[in-house]
């Protein structure tokens, strides 16, 4: 008769070989880790403590209490990443091809509760083939017990998911409430319908890849926040996003000091503002050129380029970007854009993280489609994110502001804290030459030169109208700026934020314009 120290022994190298060595060679031979191995590539070697290591299914039906594997499909347990604690979940395809049961869920539960209890962070590592077919509603009611528990630690402890092989049907819903969602290229899906389905019903053909691949939601859906090409460079940049942002909504994010001087003077800055209004360039240029040593991790990268959300440090301070890009459309918002915006915002108010929003927007995108897909309750939900914000803010305009666009990039007007502006910036209700055409329509109407005349009265707007003075006169924006002093400028302004508190009324929550 064995001992149970033997029988411990056995347990767990049951547990840790999962669904044994032939669907571990699969899974290797399909491009994909383990869930252990996943996990090992995130946490600090040596920091893992696995929880529920010898759970199994309840499971009596279709043959399925002859088919117990101690974890039951799930790598569940806390670690460290960087020296701080995170709670972590790893779904095992080579177990019933990681299917949620209800002792699955009850894993992935213990470890959410236990991470808002202690304040720490909680990180999913998702593929699986989605719930657990024998167990009927049990599993069902599993995928809802995790649901609801994304949408009570929503705002308490960052949530992150990385989707390492399929997610599928409801299981899709969890990944989508959390903070963050990962991907990688080629090897890992999302989608509520899978393609069989969708061709028995709209007889249309499509693959994984082209319906739900990385691909399509860094690019097209904005479903996913970052795509890698392996698995290895994607928990690397989890680990770097981690680096950013706090434990929790109690405390501040991370400082990592840096040998990049606050008052560091950039003259090139002074020349990457084109004179012509009309000419782009690259925000991200301007970016990469202020923060510490010109680092940036830019969220959403490929989904609404005409605007620029993502993550960087300025004299060790973490703070959260958001930027017009005239590269594309101009820098104009739109719809993606006001939305992808938005949801960052509210990320970083959430946890503490300072905002610096850096401003060239000539105003909403106009057309009929837009119109017709809900620019307003969409562009609404911008400008409701930065005026609740109570977090640091900063704004510097560095060209254009012009219209409603003006007020919703956290202008002084929805309590930005502190607004810089170049002296070429054009402040205005609209660009002067759309203004003199409405201001000046008689006038030029009777004109003996009409181009003469409208280039005279477009000079005239923009000296008396679109320039950053008249702002400054009126205390809307606290000072006019050179570029090369841009960095010492947002340092300063956030190391003196950095105790800003800010009270809004109370209630139980705003109904922000969904």
């Amino acid at each position: 008769m064995k001992s149970n120290l033997e029988r411990l022994a056995e347990l767990e190298r049951a547990a840790e070989i999962g669904g044994g060595e032939d669907r571990i060679a699969k899974q290797h031979e399909a491009g994909k880790l383990t869930a252990r191995e996943r996990v090992e590539l995130l946490l600090d070697p040596g920091s893992f403590v696995e929880l529920d290591k010898l759970k199994t299914h309840r499971c009596a039906d279709f043959d399925m209490a002859d088919k117990r594997i101690p974890g039951d499909g799930v790598v569940t347990g806390y670690g460290r990443v960087d020296g701080r604690v995170v709670y972590v979940f790893a779904q095992d395809f080579t177990v019933f091809g990681g299917s949620l049961s209800g002792a699955f869920a009850e894993k992935i539960c213990k470890v959410m509760d236990l991470a808002v209890k202690t304040g720490a962070p909680v990180i999913g590592l998702n593929d699986s083939g989605g719930a657990r077919i024998q167990e009927g509603v049990v599993s069902l009611a599993g995928y809802a017990d995790i649901f609801l528990r994304n949408v009570m630690t929503s705002g308490v402890v960052p949530q992150i998911s990385a989707i390492m092989g399929p997610c599928a049907g409801g299981a899709v819903y969890s990944p989508a409430i959390t903070d963050f969602i990962f991907m990688v290229e080629e090897t890992s899906y999302m989608f509520i319908t899978g393609p069989d389905v969708i061709k028995t019903v709209t007889s249309e053909e499509v693959s994984k890849e082209d319906l739900g691949g990385a691909r399509v939601h860094h690019e097209v859906s904005g479903v996913s926040h970052f795509s890698d090409p392996t698995e290895a460079s994607c928990i690397a940049r989890v680990r770097q996003l981690l680096s950013f942002i706090p434990s929790n909504n109690l405390e501040s994010p991370p400082f990592r000091a840096t040998e990049d001087p606050v008052d560091r003077a950039d003259a090139s800055l002074d020349t990457l503002v084109p004179a012509d209004p009309a000419k782009p360039y690259e925000m991200r240029d301007l970016i990469r050129a202020i923060v510490d040593d010109g680092v940036f991790l830019e969220v959403q990268e490929q989904y609404a380029r005409n605007i620029v959300c993502g993550f960087a440090r300025f004299g060790g301070r973490s703070a959260g970007i958001v930027a017009n890009n005239p590269v594309h459309l101009a820098g104009c918002l739109d719809i993606d854009a006001s939305v992808k915006a938005a949801r960052f915002v509210r990320f970083c108010d959430a946890f503490n993280i300072p905002l610096v929003t850096l401003v060239d927007v000539p105003g909403f995108l106009p057309g009929v489609k837009q119109e017709y897909g809900g620019i307003i309750k969409h562009g609404a939900k911008l400008l409701y994110a930065f005026a609740e914000a109570t977090v640091p803010k900063v704004t510097l305009i560095t060209r254009k502001a012009y219209g409603g666009a003006y007020d919703v990039m956290a202008s002084k007007h929805i309590r930005a804290d502190l607004n810089f502006v170049y002296p070429t910036a054009e402040i205005a209700v609209m660009g002067p030459d759309g203004a003199v055409n409405i201001v000046y329509r008689r006038e030029l109407g009777g004109a003996a030169d009409p181009v003469a005349a409208k280039k005279e009265y477009v000079d005239q707007y923009r000296e008396l109208f679109a320039n950053p003075f008249k702002a400054a006169e009126l205390g809307y924006v606290d000072a006019v700026i050179q570029p090369r002093e841009t960095r010492a400028r947002i340092c300063d302004a956030l190391a003196v934020l950095q105790n800003k508190r800010d009270e809004t009324p109370a209630r139980k929550h705003g109904n922000i314009p969904l």
